[in-house]
């Protein structure tokens, strides 16, 4: 091993005609990481892989689709409270009517998602 590698304070395992160092992170504390913060990696893996491995190994990776999970659960909850309060879907058509219910929810929580894929999730 030549010096330079031994002046540093890494460890490192020699394979092959290769040293390669023993890199370990610090623990983390674990983070809720769901439908939307997996979206979100997805999209960045995909379409910006400087950021991606950037944030991956600064270690903020995690915590950074933490956030965004609960950006995007939070605006979604409040676009679908929102939407179903000026189409009036409440309980009482649920109990009417519960197939139309159902057809204007799920309308309803399509539009929100696509509100927070393209703001949040796909940017």
């Amino acid at each position: 091993m030549s010096k330079e590698l031994e002046n540093q304070k890494l460890n490192y395992v020699t394979q092959g005609d290769y040293c390669l160092p023993c890199i370990r992170t610090k623990e983390q504390k674990e983070l809720h990481i769901g439908v939307w913060a997996n979206r979100h990696r997805q999209y960045l893996k995909q379409h910006h892989r400087i950021r991606y491995y950037n944030l991956l190994t600064s270690e903020n990776l995690y915590p950074y689709l933490a956030d965004i999970e609960e950006q995007a659960q939070t605006i979604f909850s409040q676009l679908v409270k929102s939407f179903a309060e000026k189409e009036n879907v409440t309980e009482k058509l649920k109990a009417n009517n519960p197939m139309l219910w159902v057809l204007k929810m799920n309308n309803i929580r399509n539009r929100a998602m696509e509100i927070v894929n393209s703001e949040v999730i796909f940017v």
